[in-house]
């Protein structure tokens, strides 16, 4: 849940927001030239013109600090920092939206990557065993949280009601097993290789019990009809791919089209519609975002 600080700055803002429309708007109906208080415009000399205008200064301070705390923070590429501020500039959307994210279960916005480690040990408490049903498993040792292993069979139905078959080939691995993984891929690719599409123990987003690999696992999958259904609609159901074609320096790890990860579908909604689909700059910002709100 949010803190009291977090929630009081995501209300600050989007009534800073409101109060600059409201004031805007009292402006336009208070024109002493339109008959009946009515305006479709007004001059830049027109009466209330400074309170509108210092409403606007406040808001685009705030937006500055927003800027500064968050943005500045979280490591994003220059271009994209512009265009997500803009967009927090223009509305009280993006704010909203960030905070329908925040009211989910953090662990659906928790930062797993090369950098930031789950606790030591880490293990769910709700892992649940993967049986198929409307999608196959490769192994019986399968497993996932409850609520991402509901969401899988709900996304399989749909797909398989469009003539495709899911596999799964991969989903939660203890921090003990990602030991043996990384080893494993360490031997047989050498280390810089091994580093480029396997997490280090305690670094690996499979440990969240969140994540599905589907079969095969390897390259041919985006070109398989399952690759092809899920990359178009896995964000219906709150799956995001972690690490998309062309993005490795974002995210560290070469492109897997196989490697998806449960965030929720507010999370889904927020990723695609502010941070252009790539998961790890929504995840980055909101960590910073979290860290300077001090919670």
């Amino acid at each position: 849940m949010l803190n009291i600080f977090k929630k009081t700055l995501l209300l600050f803002f989007v009534l800073l927001y409101f109060s600059s429309c409201s004031k805007r708007a009292s402006k336009i109906s208070e024109s002493p030239d339109v008959p009946g208080g009515a305006a479709t415009s007004v001059s830049n000399d027109a009466p209330g013109d400074a309170s509108v205008g210092a409403a606007d200064a406040d808001r685009e301070a705030f937006i500055e600090d927003f800027w500064r705390w968050s943005f500045g923070d979280a490591g994003l590429p220059e271009e994209l920092s512009r265009k997500v501020a803009d967009s927090a500039a223009q509305g009280p959307d993006f704010i909203m939206d960030l905070l329908a994210v925040l009211e989910t279960d953090s662990s659906l916005y928790k930062l797993v990557d090369k950098t930031h480690a789950l606790s030591n040990g880490y293990a769910p408490s709700d892992l649940v065993e993967l049986t198929g049903g409307s999608y196959r498993i490769t192994r019986r040792d399968l497993m996932l949280r409850k609520a991402a292993a509901s969401s899988l069979e709900e996304m399989a139905a749909a797909a398989k009601a469009d003539g495709v078959t899911l596999t799964v080939g991969s989903s939660y691995r203890s921090q003990q097993y990602q030991v043996e993984v990384y080893n494993r891929n360490v031997r047989e690719m050498g280390q810089e290789a091994a580093d480029r599409e396997s997490a280090k123990p305690g670094y690996s987003q499979h440990q969240t019990g969140l994540v599905v690999d589907f079969s095969p696992i390897d390259d041919s999958f985006a070109d398989t009809a399952a690759g092809k259904w899920v990359l178009a609609h896995a964000g219906r159901f709150g799956w995001s791919i972690s690490f998309p074609d062309g993005y490795e320096k974002a995210t560290g790890y070469r492109w897997e089209s196989w490697h998806y990860r449960y965030v929720g579908k507010e999370l889904v909604y927020f990723i695609d519609t502010h941070f252009g689909g790539i998961q790890q700059y929504a995840l980055q910002f909101i960590e910073a975002w979290i860290a300077s709100s001090g919670e």
